[in-house]
Parts: structure tokens; C-alpha cells; sequence
């Protein structure tokens, strides 16, 4: 088959490991950078999010990394947090097929202490955020001289960021003979003049997102501002989605809605940037694991959140920029599923839905939310339950550690038991509903590896 992943001449436990992920077949952005990336050379990736670019730059990278030696040899750039983690959980992922491949996250929100002992015991890849990176560079305690390859990922939201200085600081310090591949969802002369830059000879690939437009149902309704909040709850009670993010532009409006929809009976979390990194990291994670309903968030969640059956986006209030609107409904509509994106606009946002229409390329039409018939809200509750356990990642607890310990002695029917991510700190266990009080008493009762840990009901 032209798009399978046997074309690229890959080891054979990898293409195991891929086919284990759940990589059947490339993507259009795959087909056609892996080759010439696998070849060393340069690229700029023009691809949305959701257009699987990450494989791209995780597999091109693992290639050539030499296990045996703990320098650093792969840099990650990313605009946000929750990108980097997404990114890093990712490469590890990829990395199964190596033993002891060692990808460390840097990026704000935690101290840099703990990070800078992380970086002491030897590292492969670094996964960060310009800021961060450039904070450790400060502090003498990263190494970038022996790095291969460099990612510039979502440069440039990095660039609207202001991350240019930086970015220039951190490549500064790299070989001048390295592998730089280059991704951005829009291609902007900035982005042009960053290439020109550091890029030597590079590949131009351009390629569609997973979803496309004719994926995502969008809708728009033309409410009063003062009565916006009773507008979501009309687009709640009459779409009945199972699951949502619903987006604001202020932290003061996520907060605003997170209260009245719990007061609702809705199961709502907040997601903002002024929240601490393990607290966003937690909200993510029982969100992808179906613990709670609704996600309310600034556009702090819009480029890293990464959901793989999420049917409903609203935008509560629109984006100044055309731009961010489409990294918004991108969460939805992925993989060739259908989505749904539903937007609350006044008399003064209408030129806001026109510039949106003129980036699409089409006419996007609007109706009175009050034309929408009357139904009744119905909040629902969600199907699992995500259980905490303070054991973190240096202790080499798996997922298949945790699983077995539920199936094993535990008795769960492996069917109630759902994701488990483990990050630095902590692992989390999704569990039906029906089964969360049994779970819990059975991983506080037992052991997983023979070693007993505290664990908590979110």
C-alpha cells in the first residue's frame, strides 16, 4: 500500500510498535515528509493540528538517536505547556521500541530545581517551551551542543508569542550541522525570514489536517450580551452534546460559566492560565478520560488539547483572529469523524463570524439563538471515574503495572478499566463508574509492583 509505514524502511520493532499504537496507514502529512526527513533533510511542515505531524518529527528524530549516550540529542520547541506534554507523551510512545530512551519536559509552572536533577541523570530528547529552555540555559543546566535534530512545532503560534529572541538564543547554541524541521499551520513572512534563518536547503510540504471542513457542522446564533449565558444554555439543551469545550477569550468568563453550569447539575471543570501546571495537567486528563462532561477554557487549551472523539465545540464568545477560531473547532471533526462547532456571536461580533468566513473561504450564515426550539436541559453524568496514584514516573510503574494489579487480585473486569496515563508525579486510572468504589478500595488495599501507594477519587 503506498501510505503504509513498511514503505520506509524502519526497523522492525518499530513498525510493530506503530502498528501497536494504532498507526495503520500515514497520514497526507506523513507520506509526504517522513521520506524526506528520514533522509536528513530540512523540512517546513505547513499542517494544522490534528494532521498526525508529530509522528513526522517523533519518528525522524528516535532514528537517529543513539540510546547508549545520555547527552541530549533531540530538541522539541512548543508553544505552550500542554502542547510540550502532549509532544512528550507522544515521543515515548514512539520510543517503545528502544530501550530507555529518556524524554524530560521542560516548560514554566514547576520549579526549576527538580527539573535541572532530571537533566543531571542524562537526557535524549527535551521536550520545551522556548521561556523554560532558555531559563536552563541561564542556569547552565542543559547541554545543546551534541543535538541532531531540532523541532520547531507550532512555530508560529511561538512567534506570536514573542518567542523569537529566545528561539534564536537556544539555536544559537546547537551545531550548525543538525537536521531542522520546521512546522506551522500558517506560513507568514515571519515564518519565512525564521526559516531563512536557520534552515539550510529546506523541503516544502504542505498538507490538509485530519478533519476537513465539510466534517464539522457549524452553527452560529446571534444573541443579546446580557443574556448570553441563558444563549448557551438554549445551544446545551437543544444540541445535547455528550461532551464539549466550551471556549471564552477571559479567565473571568471560564470561571463565570464553570459556576453557573454547576449550579445547572452539569459535571464542569475550568482550564486557565493562571492555574498551576499539575492542576491544567489533572483537569486534561479526566477530561480524556471521560470524567467529566464539559471543559470550559481561555485559548490556553485550544492548540495542546488533544481529544480522540470530541463531538461538540462552542465558542461562547468568537476570537479576535480568524486563526485561533480554526485551532478551536480543530478539537472536534478529527480523524474523519463528524463534529460539531456552535457559535454565540451579538450585533457587534457579526464582522468577527464574517473575517472567519473569508479564511474558510465560504459564507458562514447566522440565526437568532431565540428561533432555536425550546427543549429542556438534561445534564448527564459521566461515565468514569479517574483515580490518582502518587506514584511518579522514576519509579518505572507502567501502565500495564497498573492494569494488572486491578485485573489481577483486584477482580475489575478489564472492560471498566480505561486510560492510564502516567506523567512525573502521579498516574491516572480511568474506571467505569460502577466499578470506581471497588477500584479504589483494591489499589488502597493492594500493591502494584510488590509497593503499596496513596490513591485518590478526583
Amino acid at each position: 500500500m503506498p501510505n503504509s509505514f513498511a514503505n520506509l524502511n524502519l526497523p522492525t520493532q518499530q513498525l510493530a510498535n506503530l502498528g501497536n499504537l494504532g498507526y495503520k496507514l500515514m497520514t497526507g502529512i506523513q507520506a509526504k515528509a517522513l521520506p524526506p526527513a528520514l533522509q536528513g533533510s530540512d523540512l517546513i511542515g505547513q499542517a494544522k493540528t490534528g494532521s498526525g505531524k508529530t509522528a513526522v518529527f517523533a519518528i525522524t528524530l528516535l532514528a537517529k538517536l543513539d540510546p547508549q549516550n545520555f547527552a541530549v540529542q533531540a530538541l522539541v520547541m512548543c508553544p505552550t505547556r500542554e502542547l510540550s506534554a502532549q509532544v512528550a507523551t507522544e515521543i515515548r510512545r514512539l520510543a517503545r521500541y528502544q530501550p530507555n530512551i529518556k524524554v524530560v519536559t521542560l516548560t514554566g509552572g514547576q520549579p526549576l530545581a527538580p527539573q535541572a536533577t532530571s537533566l543531571e541523570h542524562g537526557a535524549h530528547v527535551i521536550v520545551g517551551t522556548p521561556g523554560r529552555i532558555g531559563d536552563h540555559i541561564g542556569k547552565k543546566t542543559i547541554d545543546l551542543s551534541q543535538i541532531h535534530t531540532l523541532v520547531l512545532d507550532e512555530a508560529d503560534r511561538m512567534l506570536e508569542m514573542g518567542f523569537m529572541e529566545d528561539i534564536g538564543r537556544i539555536i544559537s547554541l546547537t551545531p550548525k550541522y543538525r537536521q531542522t524541521l520546521l512546522f506551522s499551520a500558517t506560513y507568514p513572512d515571519d515564518i519565512k525570514r525564521l526559516s531563512a534563518q536557520f534552515q539550510r536547503n529546506p523541503v516544502e510540504v504542505k498538507a490538509e489536517a485530519l478533519h476537513h471542513a465539510g466534517v464539522i457542522n457549524q452553527h452560529s446564533f446571534l444573541c443579546e450580551k446580557p443574556h448570553r449565558l441563558q444563549a448557551l444554555e438554549i445551544l446545551l439543551a437543544h444540541f445535547k452534546p455528550r461532551s464539549a469545550v466550551i471556549f471564552c477569550n477571559m479567565k473571568v468568563g471560564v470561571r463565570e460559566i464553570t459556576e453557573h453550569l454547576d449550579q445547572l447539575g452539569f459535571s464542569v471543570k475550568a482550564l486557565h492560565g493562571e492555574m498551576d501546571q499539575r492542576d491544567r495537567d489533572e483537569v486534561f486528563v479526566q477530561f480524556k478520560h471521560n470524567s467529566f462532561n464539559i471543559l470550559v477554557a481561555t485559548d490556553v487549551a485550544a492548540r495542546g488539547l488533544d481529544i480522540e472523539d470530541l463531538p461538540c465545540v462552542i465558542n461562547y464568545e468568537l476570537p479576535h483572529d480568524a486563526d485561533v477560531y480554526i485551532h478551536r473547532v480543530g478539537r472536534t471533526g478529527r480523524a474523519g469523524k463528524e463534529g460539531m462547532a456552535l457559535n454565540l456571536l451579538t450585533d457587534a461580533e457579526r464582522h468577527k463570524l464574517a473575517d472567519i468566513g473569508i479564511a474558510q473561504k465560504t459564507e458562514l450564515d447566522y440565526e437568532v439563538i431565540t428561533a432555536l426550539p425550546k427543549a429542556a436541559l438534561s445534564p448527564t453524568q459521566p461515565n468514569n471515574v479517574t483515580l490518582r496514584i502518587a506514584a511518579e514516573r522514576k519509579e518505572k510503574i507502567r501502565p500495564g503495572d497498573i492494569l494488572g494489579a486491578l485485573t489481577g487480585e483486584g477482580g475489575i473486569n478489564g472492560k471498566s478499566v480505561g486510560k492510564i496515563d502516567v506523567m512525573d508525579y502521579a498516574a491516572y486510572v480511568a474506571i467505569e463508574r460502577s466499578a470506581a468504589k471497588q477500584a479504589l478500595a483494591c489499589l488502597l488495599n493492594g500493591k502494584i509492583k510488590g509497593r503499596k501507594f496513596k490513591v485518590t477519587k478526583l
